[in-house]
């Protein structure tokens, strides 16, 4: 899944909970409530547990607990309810307050989900614990009112069988519709076909089927609409079908690039694009380059008139070589009749680091499905996707928008790429896409020049509850000054910010486009906004670039921000990991270059890597450049660099007005740092590492200070068991409220177990454990830094203790996890390291198969195993990238994720009273908008008939096979580096 940033004047991005896959699905049970004659209450109560075994008829359960209102208005609730059996209790909630007397457990609404109207809904939650068993309850009460009822008529589902997404025809066409219908509670009256909003035919009865005659060229998207008994309809997925003039017969091949490993094979596919009149052969030949690559099997393939659309595979393989250079050769397709198509193949020799080993094969298997169009990792454009799938809510509200992660991802991806094979080439393009799509260009960010560094930013409080924003902007607090944005400019000739902004609607699926053209894709958009208890269910998605062009009056903004005039503005938020992470990649790339002479071809990039990390230093500063220690908004304000945590904190934002003769611009840092956002070897490459090294007077000595300083970090907040707790704040509650006397500070800033966000608590994914700890692991492992070899001895075996994976491949890592205690007291010291926390303490609730976090873990004990020659951990990490091996499909590795959460699709969006606007396709944006009215679009996807049958209470929680980019990459790239590194 994906972490992300917030945009430009709040707290960032969200991580879901889940993130994590549960073990066992304990019960759910929906109850609604009766309707009283005077009735001012009804309800409807849906409780979802997860619970796991600990052992000894006993464990542990997280509870999901979905409110629905109705009946009249309700200013504030309460819910009430009891646990079947006196072994079950609650241990910590959200989003509620929470307790329990007995068996009787009772929730309170926080200030910000009191007001429920008629038809509103608010999710709560908390973990618990049980022994003996532990059944749902039985009855709900709101305010005191029994809830109870029956279900209401169910809706009939319907499904387009024929034709096929992306199926092609040639003008003039017959295209043949077919559709499946049915319904739970009654009969089909009929399943009307439509093209668009034309209607072009009906049918009554099973099969329900049209024949479209005489169809012209064009693109075309097919629906079916199918009617109940009762009247009610239910609409399909979208079918998007192409009619073309041309009726020349073509090949079909996918990838049009393979790596072969040396000793090993790799496959394409081919079919024909249309029917042919009689058979067809296909022959594959080499055509130039290296003779060790040869065509293994599939030399020649005939199509029938009947198979001609089944793609067929062919098989190359590369011959055993003593040289140490990976050889190319182009195979040439052909077949009498129709254009040649090549294809390039690229050796992936076994003479280079890593040697013959299966699981440097088994990347170039992976690197090839992630790079075959018909998987859909990439758009058109070349972009990576978040997910394949489009129904996914996470950090992302959408699988087909993309973040500057997947980004860093895709250059990692590259990079191994270029060290298995020797090929430079698909690493630099990488680059340059992520240059071109979500690095703003000057073009993006034009007004840049007016920035002054006296002057930042204006201050607008953070809120912890939704409603209390639009935030209002106060000219009053004193800000202090951007100590690094001369020096940046007159390092790189201009006062662009070159840094990744977090989010990409990469099809343009929301409509915005560039700067409100409504059509330029890849678009640059953002979605949090409004503090910790914003969850992506709660967000309203917004352009980076706001022209009025949608929304309200004034766009977006005023739903955010109060002020007392608007203005069009452009405003980007960089993700600090991503970067960082990307610094990382290209400090293995120059290695790995370095070690075969071709340093040469990727000199560019690598400076452009190091020009990023100069700009990455903004995420060094408290958002309004305040100093250190500040308990209220009229703390001193920074000067030089007394405003610099030296940390990664949670993001760094950048704007300014679309006008050109308008004479503002800002910037601002973060006050919030999140453990699982340092990278202490990004701060170890930018600082020692001559290619790495910025231009800028400063730079490399800040990432030498930040270095010791994140190391520090780490120990201050390691728990008595290993893992790493939350973080520390410079601004308590978001507006430099004064912190709780009781917690401890690090250089002055109060320490947060839930740093950034709290809807689910931040860091109680084991995600941020791996990712965080995979960059200490690779400090150590290049190094041999005695801090990082610290932590990871006591956090690898915390981490040893809580996995385990089977003889049979099945394998079960941390998940969830829960915090207690704090760090043993204050520290300020610029040298040495914290004492150990005795008192501070971490449990894991639940564990998981996430293939993506399996494949970052993974990584961290084989870095820490090659350099400390741990055998458990090298072995471990071994077993753990067999067993995630196993869970092999057609497009990559996934295992079936639960996702209860969706519950969540029809939750309120918070929108001021009297606030209306519309989304570009026309959503309207009011008070009684939600997640799903605001993002129709959902109602089209082809999963949205098994979401909506579990909100509906007519099918059970859904579950599905995620294929995200950077989880597939994590476990691509761990085979390969224990191929590496274990030859």
């Amino acid at each position: 899944m994906s972490h992300r940033p917030r945009p430009f004047l709040t707290r960032l991005a969200r991580r879901l909970a889940a993130a994590a896959t549960l073990v066992l699905v304990a019960s759910t049970t929906t109850v609604l409530a009766q309707t009283p004659a005077s009735a001012a209450v009804a309800c409807e109560v849906t409780y979802t547990a997860n619970q796991w075994n600990s052992g000894s008829n006993q464990g542990g359960f997280t509870a999901s607990v979905a409110i629905k209102n109705l009946g009249d208005p309700l200013s504030n609730w309460t819910l009430t309810f009891d646990f079947p059996t006196t072994g079950q209790k609650y241990g910590q909630g959200w989003s509620a307050t929470w307790s329990q007397s007995g068996t009787r457990v009772t929730a309170q609404n926080m200030p910000w989900n009191g007001n429920l109207g008629t038809g509103a809904s608010t999710s709560i939650g908390f973990n618990g614990t049980w022994s003996g068993s532990n059944p749902a309850p039985t009855s709900f009460a709101i305010n005191g009112t029994t809830c109870g009822g029956e279900d209401e008529n169910e809706d009939p589902t319907v499904s387009l069988t024929s034709p096929t997404a992306g199926q092609t025809f040639t003008a003039p066409a017959t295209v043949p519709i077919a559709a499946t219908a049915a319904d739970s509670d009654g009969t089909v009256s009929k399943v009307d076909f439509y093209q668009g909003s034309t209607l072009l035919g009906s049918d009554t009865s099973s099969p329900y089927t049209y024949n479209w005659q005489n169809v012209a060229a064009g693109n075309y998207s097919i629906t079916a609409r199918a009617t109940d008994n009762d009247g009610a309809t239910t609409t399909s997925a979208p079918v998007g079908i192409t009619v073309g003039t041309d009726s020349t017969p073509a090949l079909v091949v996918s990838p049009l690039s393979v790596a072969v490993p040396e000793t090993g094979t790799a496959t394409f596919s081919v079919k024909l694009s249309r029917q042919p009149a009689a058979s067809v052969t296909v022959s594959t030949a080499r055509a130039s380059g290296d003779t060790d690559l040869t065509v293994n099997a599939g030399a020649s393939r005939t199509f029938t008139t009947a198979n001609w659309a089944t793609a067929q595979n062919v098989t190359l393989s590369a011959a055993d070589d003593a040289d140490t250079s990976a050889g190319t050769a182009v195979f040439r397709v052909s077949a009498t009749g129709y254009s040649p198509v090549d294809v390039t193949a690229t050796e992936a020799d076994d003479d280079l680091p890593g040697g013959d080993n299966e699981y440097i094969q088994r990347f170039t298997e992976m690197y090839n499905d992630l790079h075959d169009p018909a998987n859909g990792y990439f758009s058109p454009e070349g972009v990576p996707y978040h997910s394949v799938e489009t129904f996914m809510v996470e950090a992302p509200d959408h699988g087909h928008e993309t973040t500057s992660e997947a980004y860093s991802y895709y250059l990692w991806l590259e990079a191994v790429y270029g060290q298995v094979t020797g090929d430079w080439t698909k690493f630099n393009d990488a680059w340059e896409s992520m240059e071109t799509y979500i690095i703003p260009s000057t073009q993006d960010q034009p007004t840049n020049s007016f920035y002054d560094p006296s002057k930042p930013a204006t201050y607008a409080a953070e809120h912890l509850e939704i409603e209390n924003y639009p935030t209002q902007i106060e000219q009053g607090v004193s800000v202090g000054s951007d100590p690094i944005a001369n020096e940046l400019q007159s390092a790189y000739g201009t006062r662009d910010v070159y840094g990744m902004h977090w989010l990409l609607d990469v099809d343009n699926t929301y409509g915005f486009g560039r700067c409100g053209d409504g059509t330029t894709k890849p678009a640059y958009i953002n979605t949090y906004q409004r503090g910790p208890e914003e969850s992506v269910f709660e967000t309203i998605p917004q352009p980076s670039c706001d022209t009025f062009e949608h929304g309200g009056t004034n766009g977006f903004l005023d739903l955010f921000i109060k002020d007392a005039s608007y203005a069009k503005q452009w405003k980007y938020t960089n993700a600090p990991d991503a970067d960082a992470r990307a610094v990382q990649v290209a400090y293995w790339a120059l290695t790995w270059a370095k070690a075969q002479g071709k340093e040469s071809q990727i000199s560019a990039t690598v400076e452009k890597a190091a020009k990023m990390g100069d700009y990455l230093r903004y995420a060094m500063y408290d958002k309004y450049f305040k100093q250190p220690n500040c308990t209220s908004p009229s703390c001193p304000a920074g000067s030089g660099k007394n405003s610099a945590s030296y940390l990664l904190s949670w993001y760094y934002a950048w704007g300014g007005a679309t006008d050109s003769n308008a004479g503002w611009a800002w910037r601002i840092g973060s006050s919030h740092n999140h453990s699982g956002y340092q990278n202490p070897f990004a701060a170890w490459a930018l600082s020692n590492v001559a290619e790495l090294r910025p231009e800028s007077t400063t730079g490399a000595s800040d990432w030498s200070t930040s270095l010791t300083r994140q190391l520090q970090f780490y120990t201050w907040l390691q728990s008595a068991e290993g893992a790493i707790a939350g973080g520390a704040t410079n601004s308590w509650d978001g507006h430099y409220a004064t912190p709780p006397a009781n917690l401890p500070k690090f250089h002055g800033m109060a320490y947060d177990w839930q740093p950034v966000y709290h809807d689910p608590p931040s860091n109680q994914w084991f995600g941020f454990q791996a990712w965080t700890m995979e960059r200490v692991a690779e400090l150590y492992n290049v190094t041999g830094n005695a801090a990082a070899k610290a932590l990871l001895d006591k956090w690898v075996t915390w981490a040893l203790d809580n996995t385990t994976v089977g003889a049979d491949g099945t394998y079960q890592i941390p998940s969830t996890l829960r915090w207690t205690g704090q760090p043993a007291g204050n520290f300020n010291a610029t040298t040495g390291m914290p004492p150990a926390n005795p008192n501070l303490h971490v449990e894991v609730v639940n564990h998981t198969q996430d293939v993506g976090v399996a494949g970052s873990y993974a990584k961290v004990l084989m870095y820490y195993a090659a350099r400390a020659n741990h055998a458990e951990a090298r072995d471990t990490a071994k077993a753990l990238l067999d067993a995630v091996w196993e869970n092999r499909d057609d497009k990559g590795v996934s295992v079936e994720e639960t996702k209860a959460d969706y519950q969540r699709i029809n939750d309120p969006v918070y929108v001021p009273d009297g606030w209306t606007g519309t989304m570009p396709n026309g959503d309207p944006i009011n008070s009684d908008s939600t997640f799903l009215s605001i993002r129709s679009f959902y109602e089209d996807d082809p999963d949205w008939p098994e979401v909506k049958a579990y909100l509906d209470g007519t099918g059970p929680v859904p579950t599905f096979n995620y294929h995200r980019f950077w989880a597939q990459v994590d476990v691509a790239v761990a085979l390969a580096e224990f191929g590496r590194l274990f030859p």
